[in-house]
């Protein structure tokens, strides 16, 4: 369930045993690793299974997140694969214009390909990533940044790392993410995707409040 999309490859090699990781940044790891997932592609159905499968133990209480997960499992549970790959193709990839865009760019500047993309890459090369060849989506496309930080949590568990991720996270998704989970929830055809944006934005909240008090 955690396979993460490939969207970026190091520029330099990393030391064959990782550093130790908290049950606490491995599952952040992993749901950096979903959402990445989830926006990168429509899921098949293991991955719609292997949602509801999780549901049952992360939906449970009263929070935000737990809620997120409930209802992610329930739309999972009662969804078509290919119901969510056409729900995915109409929402991101329309005739014309996309029912609800997917990157950054246009959520801080009001287009694609502006400034903030520009400022991504810059970053990126300070961390030794670079998208890798033949990926269509650009560096400031949701499930590409997400990948990033699930990266950054698995490299960088230290002092120095979290001060990566709370950097990156701050310039990169904070500004712009709640957008992008409104326009998923006001979009007439999204059904999974509202729940996904749902899930994304209480995730992300997480993060937020956590790096916020560091």
């Amino acid at each position: 369930m955690n396979a993460p999309a490939t969207i970026f490859q190091p520029q330099h090699p990393t030391p064959g045993d990782g550093p130790v990781l908290t049950d606490e940044d491995r599952a952040r790891a992993h749901h950096y690793a979903l959402l990445g997932n989830l926006f990168f592609a429509a899921p098949e159905a293991p991955l719609l299974a292997a949602l509801e499968a999780s549901a049952r133990v992360l939906g449970s209480g009263d929070t935000p997140f737990a809620a997120a997960w409930a209802v992610l499992g329930e739309i999972a549970a009662g969804s078509e694969a290919a119901a969510v790959h056409d729900e995915y193709d109409t929402l991101f990839y329309g005739i014309g214009r996309p029912d609800v865009m997917l990157f950054g760019s246009f959520y801080l500047a009001g287009f694609l390909m502006e400034e903030p993309l520009a400022e991504l890459r810059d970053d990126l090369a300070e961390l030794g990533l670079a998208r890798r060849p033949g990926v269509a989506e650009t560096e400031d496309h949701i499930a590409a940044l997400a990948e990033v930080m699930r990266h950054l949590v698995l490299t960088g568990p230290d002092e120095a790392g979290l001060a990566r991720q709370r950097r990156f996270f701050i310039r990169h998704l904070q500004p712009w993410y709640a957008r992008l989970a409104d326009a998923l929830a006001a979009a007439p055809q999204a059904r999974f995707y509202a729940r996904a944006g749902a899930l994304m934005r209480a995730f992300f909240d997480i993060e937020s409040e956590a790096f916020a008090m560091e």
